[in-house]
């Protein structure tokens, strides 16, 4: 394999710019994980970005977080304000396998790894997140929500970098987010869901029901328009128009729907 490691964001960026092959990495927990049985990719080229400062820390300004591309879940979970104000991020960040993940692993690379059934993204896409990509053409910035086109399809293009991640702070009456697996960490979701409602209404987000984690926007209307909810069984209609779940080796199409359904009844009836 081949490292390449540059020293400043500029530096990486016109690596970018001449290598369209090139993959970026930071805390590597993804790639590592597949590394014994994918030798494919022992051939490839990488570029560590772990060095580069400028991608580093999380800031606080009156009207948003803002987490640079290295900020690890570790560093949401001991930022108190960050408990505080965003409690989703961190009881996500805490089921995203162990605490050495947590530690190497970044919000950024959970965004940009793309998988259906991340841990990280549906809280991040509930509180309406916007992913900052840059090139040496210039500076994006995209809704989370907007951010994926299909099955490990992004709008990124290969001499672009997610630079930072933007979550905007407001008040909010409603913050819950349920992963269930079989068992709580170190696992893969079967089913993930993040709820919110605040000023801007109501977020519904899915994880593991279609093949990128997205927002439910027909059950986000149901919410907003206060259709009688008696049971699970109410919400099937709109989970039928907003996902569309698969069978696989961790579970059925038919079982996540229902879990999806009561996971959200049960949810919406708590304090």
């Amino acid at each position: 394999m081949r490292v390449l490691q540059p020293r400043t964001k500029a530096e990486a960026l016109k690596m970018l710019a001449d290598d369209a092959g090139l993959i970026p990495i930071a805390g590597g927990t993804d790639l590592l994980v597949h590394w014994p049985t994918r030798p494919n990719e022992h051939d490839r080229a990488y570029i560590d970005l772990s060095r580069l400062g400028e991608l580093k820390g999380v800031q606080w300004s009156d009207g948003q977080l803002v987490l640079g591309a290295l900020v690890t879940y570790w560093d949401v979970i001991t930022d108190a304000r960050a408990t505080r104000e965003l409690p989703l991020l961190a009881r996500a960040a805490r089921q995203v396998g162990s605490i050495q993940i947590q530690a190497r692993g970044t919000w950024a690379g959970n965004v940009v790894n793309a998988s259906p059934a991340a841990d990280g993204v549906p809280v991040l896409m509930a509180y309406d997140a916007v992913v900052v990509i840059e090139s040496q053409r210039g500076r994006e910035e995209v809704a989370l929500a907007d951010f994926y086109q299909g099955y490990k399809q992004m709008r990124r293009s290969p001499d672009q970098l997610v630079v930072e991640i933007r979550v905007p702070r407001r008040p909010y009456s409603v913050q819950w987010f349920e992963k269930v697996g079989s068992r709580r960490a170190q696992a893969i979701a079967k089913v993930g869901l993040a709820v919110v409602r605040g000023d801007q209404g109501w977020r519904v987000v899915a994880a593991s029901m279609a093949p990128t984690v997205c927002r439910c926007r027909a059950l986000e209307r149901q919410l907003t328009e206060g259709h009688p909810v008696t049971s699970p069984d109410d919400f099937l209609a709109a989970i039928a128009r907003d996902v569309s779940p698969i069978d696989d080796i961790r579970s059925t199409a038919h079982y996540r729907r229902q879990v999806m359904a009561r996971v959200l009844y049960h949810g919406l009836q708590s304090p």
